[in-house]
């Protein structure tokens, strides 16, 4: 760590100690949670301060945290009968997650410090609602709009809530992990109408499992056994 990032951590620790957890990353940029509750007046202060100053909110994303620590598909039995994932697992460190599903994480930037700083928040469930930071940074609008569209976040107090990305009508938020592949709606235009029709898809879900054409070296017999069979 940086002098300079360790004297960020140390500002931030004494101004909000009792507010910001700090949260473990695998790159070199400090990374907090923080209540919804205190998410506004947090960013207020990180905005004026003088220590932090960070005058410019450079993304907001939504996550999703459905089934986290979990395997993502139903591929025991397929892996059983020769199948496989490709994927080594043995090294990841992820624990089912207990916390509120949905998050809203927030990138920001001091320019006269030099210094990035992120942040996250959970929301409320069902519906998930947080604050809206649009009367702190201006640029706070669209990036709110756009996990509106593909999370369904919904941010208290935006001045104009709407889709950003997705076509007019469109039904579901297609980020959230439980969004179906094929969509809920299909487009197709219809003649005798003349115009374009949004109908139920006919697609069936179903779950597809690529099968491994690569050798796999977990299943290949050790070096020394391919000597002597030479």
């Amino acid at each position: 760590m940086s002098p300079q990032t360790e004297q960020l951590t140390g500002a931030l620790q004494t101004r909000f100690s009792t507010l910001l957890t700090r949260v473990p990353s695998t790159v070199d940029q400090l990374t907090y949670e923080l209540p919804a509750a205190a998410l506004h007046e947090t960013c207020r202060a990180l905005r004026d301060e003088e220590p932090f100053h960070f005058e410019q909110l450079m993304d907001v994303a939504g996550v999703d945290y459905l089934g986290y620590g979990e395997d993502e598909w139903l591929t025991r039995r397929a892996t059983a009968t020769g199948f496989a994932r490709g994927a080594n697992r043995r090294n990841w460190d992820l624990e089912a997650h207990q916390t509120p599903r949905f998050a809203a994480v927030y990138q920001l930037l001091s320019i006269r410090h030099n210094q990035r700083l992120r942040l996250r928040a959970f929301c409320t469930d069902d519906p998930p609602v947080i604050d809206s930071l649009t009367d702190v940074w201006a640029s706070a609008n669209w990036f709110e709009r756009e996990a509106f569209d593909l999370f369904g976040i919904l941010f208290n107090g935006h001045p104009d809530l709407r889709r950003i990305l997705t076509d007019y009508g469109f039904v579901g938020h297609p980020f959230r992990k439980d969004f179906p592949l094929s969509g809920n709606v299909e487009v197709r235009y219809d003649p005798e109408k003349k115009r374009v029709v949004y109908e139920p898809v006919q697609i069936e879900p179903r779950v597809l499992v690529p099968r491994v054409i690569r050798q796999d070296a977990r299943y290949e017999p050790p070096f020394q056994d391919l000597e002597k069979n030479a």
